[in-house]
C-alpha cells in the first residue's frame, strides 16, 4: 500500500533498534490485511522517553512497541496497565486512544501461546524458570495468570536476584492461590531437585545465546526425561545447547525462542489493530 494522507502511524522505541525485525514484520501484516498503516523504528535513549510518548501522542500515533531501556520508564508513563504489564512493571506494547496510553506486555502471552501451539498448557503445571530478567520476568507472570499451579525461580545472585524476589511477591500478593519459590541458581542440587518436580523448564537467561552458544545452565543431563517440557527464550541460535542436550536424552517436547517471538509480535498485533496477523505467512516470510 502506498503512503498517503490518512496512513496511520505505528512504531518501536528504545535503543538500539536497527536490529529489529518489527518494521518489516507489520508493515508486511498491514499489507496482507489491507490495512493503511505504516510502521517505524525510532531510536529512543532512556532519557527521552516521556518526550518522545508525549510527541507520539501529540501527532496522533496510534501505538507504539517498546524495547529496552524504556520498557519500565513507559509502564510509569502510562494511564492504564494489563494485568500482566502491572505485574511485571513494563510495557513493550501501547495503544494510544483519546489520548490515553493503554499498556501491555506480551512476551509471556507469546511464550505461553507458543506452548499452546505444542500441545502445553501451563495450567495446574509446576515449572522452573531460570532467570530473573525481563523476558523471565514476563514468562513467570503471564503464566501464573494463566493457572499455573507452582513457579520455582532461579537466578544467580546478581544485581536481578530482588527482582526475582520482588516477581514472587507481586504474583503471590494478586494470585495467592500459585505458589512461587526463588532460589538462587548456582546452588545446583535444589536447581536439579526442583526441575525433577517440574512439568516445564525455561531457560530466559542470556546463557546459550550468541557468543554463550556453547554453553547451557544444567550440566546434569539425568534430569532430561521424556514427560519434562524445555523451552528457551533465547532465539539466536535457533538450536541452543540446553535444547539440542534435551533432546538428545528423550525429551519429547523441546522448544526454542523463535515461536515465543513470533507469538507475541501476533498478539501486538492483535491488541493494535483487533485484527489477526496472518502468522503462518510472517514465519515462513522472516523466521524459517
Amino acid at each position: 500500500m502506498d503512503i498517503n494522507g490518512k496512513t496511520e502511524l505505528f512504531c518501536l522505541i528504545g535503543s538500539p533498534v536497527g536490529h529489529s525485525g518489527s518494521p518489516a514484520m507489520y508493515n508486511y501484516s498491514f499489507h496482507r490485511t489491507n490495512m493503511n498503516c505504516a510502521y517505524l523504528a525510532f531510536d529512543v535513549e532512556l532519557a527521552k522517553t516521556k518526550e518522545v510518548v508525549d510527541s507520539l501522542k501529540a501527532l496522533g500515533c496510534r501505538g507504539f512497541n517498546v524495547t529496552m531501556p524504556c520498557k519500565t520508564r513507559v509502564a510509569e508513563l502510562a494511564d492504564e496497565l494489563s494485568d500482566a504489564a502491572a505485574l511485571i512493571g513494563a510495557c513493550n506494547t501501547v495503544v494510544i486512544k483519546d489520548g490515553r496510553l493503554y499498556g501491555h506486555n506480551t512476551d509471556g502471552i507469546g511464550f505461553v501461546k507458543n506452548l499452546k501451539e505444542h500441545g502445553v498448557d501451563v495450567k495446574d503445571k509446576v515449572m522452573a524458570v531460570m532467570g530473573a530478567g525481563g523476558a523471565a520476568t514476563a514468562i513467570q507472570v503471564q503464566s501464573a495468570l494463566e493457572g499455573a499451579k507452582k513457579i520455582y525461580i532461579f537466578n544467580r545472585r546478581d544485581e536481578f536476584y530482588p527482582n526475582a524476589e520482588s516477581t514472587a511477591k507481586k504474583i503471590s500478593e494478586k494470585l495467592p492461590e500459585v505458589d512461587v519459590e526463588v532460589y538462587p541458581l548456582e546452588d545446583s542440587r535444589v536447581l536439579y531437585e526442583k526441575v525433577q518436580k517440574s512439568h516445564i523448564l525455561v531457560n530466559a537467561t542470556k546463557v546459550g545465546m550468541k557468543p554463550m552458544e556453547e554453553e547451557s545452565l544444567i550440566q546434569d543431563l539425568s534430569v532430561f526425561r521424556p514427560d519434562l517440557v524445555v523451552a528457551d527464550a533465547v532465539y539466536n541460535p535457533r538450536e541452543t545447547k540446553l535444547l539440542r542436550e534435551a533432546m538428545e536424552k528423550g525429551c519429547k517436547t523441546v522448544l526454542g525462542g523463535i515461536g515465543m517471538l513470533l507469538r507475541q509480535g501476533e498478539a501486538a498485533f492483535n491488541i493494535f489493530t483487533g485484527e489477526d496477523m496472518p502468522a503462518q505467512e510472517v514465519y515462513e516470510k522472516f523466521f524459517q
